[in-house]
């Protein structure tokens, strides 16, 4: 084909076919009659056709498609049909009379048309969030497909096609001319310019073979995984099948992720990997890459201005043009370079930056090893009570270690936690590409190597063929423009004598950029390529130490006993909290959002000063005699309802509910307990006896010892019987259970029960329903348990103790997780009669548990709770998130109902709000995607559909929001 006739071609609208000619078509030459919807298409006129016969797509293109063309389409798509692992394709339908292409005349022009099967399957581009998974099948997918294209051939695979990426240059200059705003225009093209240049040395290394060239999100289908992400795998319209650049065909599929990328071009990375994975490019094609994603991003936004000039009522064009506006920002975003090291260590080549030469000193009057490094990162033991939140407190440390040393300076390659931003829902840029040194103001500068300078706005660069060094704080002897030999005085540190001043160095690879002084993490690989470590120009002691997470992953795995699992299959190596916030050792802050057992949040300056104090007066057990476990034990007391005035000291839930037990079967005599199913206890012995929970236990049901009984769950949202007022109806449900236990002449001991249904999602329990319970316990001789671990001590906001919202007083209070703010303390608080019918058994003794420390421990979270009432601010702060979380139930689907009060929430995800099917995989997903989003969240409930919204109290109304901001994000955009 000429370009003369390509560029007509360019110029052609959709066919003129309205419904109804497709319907004579249909019927005159396939005998098939249905539902007709059109879908979209640039150039062609596509319709999918519903009978009863099954879907299909009835596809007409313009007669200026050569035959064989088509031909090739069609012998591609019955190639993959016989190739094994190639991924779904739709069969080809013959007409009537057997023919696979139909040539046609409507109104006066003619067309060629063809039917082809529907593939079933979701699409992709529709979807405004894709997860790294269903990133990484796409890549897959292309990859798949084009190896199992690699022997295929077809003489309609040499054409002139407008996508053809070898032809980008030309066609982009066609294009350009129905732009009309001429600084877009300008920039367009100055872009493919730049990427035309960078893919002429690569083009005669670049492998020519059969491509799809348009797997896109438009083109493929797919399912949904156990994780509820889509994963294609089925590839629709063949229409782009050329001879092409293998790489190419990358290229196509990697920039169509980028109107998803949120304007990250590094979102392209796990095709990349999967792609390289299964068929291997070379290094000359990897390097191709990203000038080709550049040049498809040109091409397209080019073609849809061009084709809305055209066709001005296309309304699939011009749903695209945004999308496509979108990608050529993002790929114009970052320099190319940056995303070719990227690209290549995505696909596991080896890539550095290259060893500096034999560098003069910098600092020639300064001793290199002298220079006293500040160590700024995450878990540095300068930082404490949020003080790394001031503005300056990087440079407030750096400029003390100077007074003490003479010079100090910062680390190259170190995530600053003062770079960690909460409440954002992506992470920050935190990793110094840069070295800021203080030393004494007016010491000598020189130029390390021999280069040119430049100076601008106070900013110096040296540069010569392969680097430039980047100075700031330098007040200078040169000119700009001038050219120094190695070793030559580049100026003095800028500064009042014997004052201290201020020098910000680095090196960039990069002639003409101004490189960022940060990357995030994500891109700290590719930009140190780019900004290497001037090190070579300090010491050695210039480096950061970097994160060892996942050999530190690999090193728990191997030696921590399997059964103690972590959260996320990839977990952040957590290493610093405040308040309500996670910090990683790259120094992204994370919303916690789950963590119960750091009730004042984290960090809290006055309760390490306390513990750390007390640790070095006195710990020792709780035999001997001091004043911290009488005081506490009497404000224990002093919190619990009249007459329970006997209190036990323990380390931890499942040592209280075990102990709770045990005085209770030592006061009833009896041994058998009631429980409820779906409950959690503890791990110990006998509180895991009672815990039923089939998420915490696969095998609970089953292997209950016979003294354990447990009643129906009273889940007032998703149990036999639903509502606020089922007391009676669960009561009754409860009568055959205790009626067994009756028959057997054995008594029962008691009765254990979270106060409100914490493990089930924070669901309360039916009104009155523990009095009644109680009062069938209590006639029985057994005594009633209340297991405040998780919803008591203030969590609640309206109460102290979640046994009050139903009006009752247990026999025994067991509390535990909050007590301490993380220091393992728990706590049984009983009656006086009760308690000393343990003593029958003999003393009961904790070699830990009520120590100097741990007393002083749970006094000091019981004093910060009221000077900072952190009760209040959980009723405040929970009512205002839980009215948030009712409001998405208005809006999605998927959200089914929310529990509880206070910080003690769930948020129930449901497929179906009738069945109440759970939506286990996508509550699981949920999580993920929050956690991408910088928030800490897990699932609870025995089918793992239920969000456990339990936070520090001390959460702010401002962390409520983003909480709530950022899951109604997930829940619109998709995970």
């Amino acid at each position: 084909m000429t370009d003369e006739a390509l560029v007509d071609r360019m110029t052609l609208p959709r066919p003129d076919v309205t419904v109804a000619d497709a319907e004579e078509i249909l019927l005159a030459h396939y005998s098939l009659s249905g539902t007709l919807a059109e879908l979209g298409s640039q150039q062609d006129r596509n319709y999918r056709v519903d009978s009863d016969r099954g879907r299909y797509v009835l596809k007409i293109c313009h007669a200026a498609y050569e035959a064989r063309e088509l031909e090739a389409q069609n012998a591609a798509l019955h190639h993959l049909k016989r190739q094994q692992d190639a991924p779904r394709v739709p069969k080809v339908i013959a007409t009537n009379d057997g023919r696979e292409i139909i040539v046609l005349t409507v109104r006066g022009r003619g067309y060629q048309v063809r039917l082809l099967e529907y593939l079933e399957g979701q699409g992709l581009t529709e979807m405004r969030y894709l997860a790294p998974a269903s990133v990484a099948a796409l890549g897959a997918l292309c990859a798949r497909l084009a190896q199992a294209l690699a022997d295929f051939d077809h003489p309609g695979l040499d054409r002139s096609l407008q996508w053809d990426l070898r032809r980008a240059g030309p066609v982009a200059v066609q294009l350009l001319s129905a732009i009309t705003d001429s600084a877009a225009r300008d920039r367009i093209a100055k872009t493919m310019v730049t990427a035309v240049r960078r893919i002429q040395p690569l083009a005669p290394s670049l492998r020519l073979q059969a491509v799809h060239h348009d797997v896109t999100g438009d083109n493929v289908v797919g399912h949904r995984d156990a994780h509820g992400h889509t994963i294609p795998d089925g590839v629709i319209d063949f229409g782009d099948i050329i001879r092409g650049w293998l790489v190419g065909d990358l290229a196509v599929t990697c920039a169509s992720l980028l109107h998803q990328a949120n304007g990250d071009p590094f979102h392209i990375l796990p095709a990349v990997t999967a792609y390289q994975a299964i068929y291997p490019l070379s290094d000359e094609e990897l390097k191709a890459l990203w000038p080709l994603i550049v040049a498809r991003a040109v091409i397209l936004v080019a073609s849809s201005e061009q084709q809305m000039s055209i066709d001005p009522d296309n309304d699939y064009v011009r749903g695209n043009l945004d999308r496509e506006r979108a990608i050529f920002d993002t790929v114009m975003s970052v320099p190319f370079e940056l995303m070719e090291a990227a690209i290549l260590k995505a696909a596991g080549a080896d890539v550095a930056a290259p060893p500096p030469s034999a560098w003069l000193p910098l600092l020639p009057d300064i001793d290199p090893v002298t220079i006293a490094y500040v160590d700024l990162g995450v878990r540095s033991a300068h930082f404490s009570a949020g003080n790394w939140l001031s503005a300056d407190m990087d440079w407030r440390l750096l400029a003390r270690a100077a007074s003490e040393n003479g010079t100090a300076a910062t680390r190259y390659g170190e995530y600053r936690l003062s770079r960690a931003a909460l409440g954002n829902a992506r992470a920050q840029a935190t990793f110094a590409l840069h070295v800021d040194i203080c030393l004494a103001a007016g010491s000598a500068v020189a130029a390390p190597f021999a280069g040119r300078i430049g100076w601008k706005d106070q900013h110096l660069t040296l540069t010569d063929d392969s680097t430039t060094l980047h100075l700031d704080g330098l007040d200078p002897l040169v000119e700009n423009g001038a050219v120094l030999a190695a070793g030559d005085p580049l100026g003095s540190v800028f500064g009042e004598v014997s004052s201290l001043g201020g020098l910000r160095l680095q090196l960039c690879s990069i002639a003409g950029l101004e490189p960022p002084l940060f990357a995030m993490p994500r891109e700290a690989a590719a930009w140190s390529v780019l900004c290497p470590s001037p090190s070579s120009l300090l010491c050695p002691g210039a480096d950061a130490p970097q994160p060892e997470t996942g050999e530190l992953l690999a090193k728990r795995q191997t030696y921590l006993a399997s059964a103690q699992k972590n959260h996320y299959a990839a977990p952040p190596q957590i290493e610093r909290g405040w308040r309500e916030y996670l910090f990683d050792v790259e120094g992204r802050a994370y919303l916690d959002m789950v963590n119960n057992v750091t009730i004042l949040g984290h960090g809290h300056p006055r309760l390490a000063a306390a513990i750390s104090a007390q640790w070095l007066r006195l710990n020792t057990n709780s035999r001997f005699h001091y004043a911290a476990i009488a005081e506490f034990s009497e404000r224990l007391a002093a919190l619990a309802p009249e007459g329970l005035d006997a209190v036990f000291l323990v380390n931890s839930g499942s040592e209280a509910n075990d102990l709770a037990i045990r005085l209770a079967q030592a006061h009833s005599g009896a041994r058998n307990m009631l429980c409820l199913l779906e409950a959690y206890h503890g791990w110990s012995a006998a509180s895991d006896a009672v815990s039923t929970s089939i998420a915490d236990n696969p095998l609970a049901l089953t292997t209950r010892p016979d003294w354990v009984h447990a009643a129906v769950s009273p889940n007032t949202y998703r149990g036999a019987f639903r509502g606020p007022d089922t007391a009676a109806s669960y009561l009754a449900a409860v009568k055959p259970t205790l009626a067994t236990i009756d028959a057997g002449g054995q008594g029962l001991a008691g009765f254990i029960c979270e106060s409100v249904y914490g493990n089930a999602g924070g669901i309360p329990l039916p009104e009155g329903y523990l009095k009644e319970i109680y009062t069938e316990v209590r006639a029985r001789g057994g005594l009633c348990i209340a297991d405040e671990v998780q919803v008591g001590y203030g969590r609640l906001g309206h109460y102290f103790w979640g046994f009050e919202q139903q009006g009752v007083v247990p026999d025994i209070i067991t509390i535990a997780k909050g007590m301490g703010n993380g220091h393992p303390l728990g706590a049984v608080i009983t009656r006086r009669e009760i308690a000393q019918s343990l003593e029958k058994e003999g003393p009961f003794f904790s070699s830990t548990g009520g120590s100097p420390v741990s007393c002083v421990a749970g006094m000091t979270v019981l004093d910060i709770m009221a000077e900072e009432k952190l009760q209040e601010n959980a009723r405040t702060v929970g009512d205002h998130l839980k009215a948030r979380l009712a409001a998405l139930i208005d809006r999605h689907a998927i959200a089914g109902a929310v529990h509880g009060m206070g910080l003690y929430l769930g948020l129930e995800f449901v497929r179906d709000r009738t069945t109440l099917e759970p939506a286990t995989e996508e509550t699981a997903a949920i999580c993920d995607r929050l956690l991408d989003l910088g928030i800490i969240m897990q699932p609870t409930g025995d089918h793992q559909n239920v969000l456990k919204i339990k936070p520090p109290l001390c959460l702010s109304l401002e962390s409520a929001d983003f909480f709530a901001d950022m899951l109604e994000k997930v829940l619109q955009e998709g995970w």
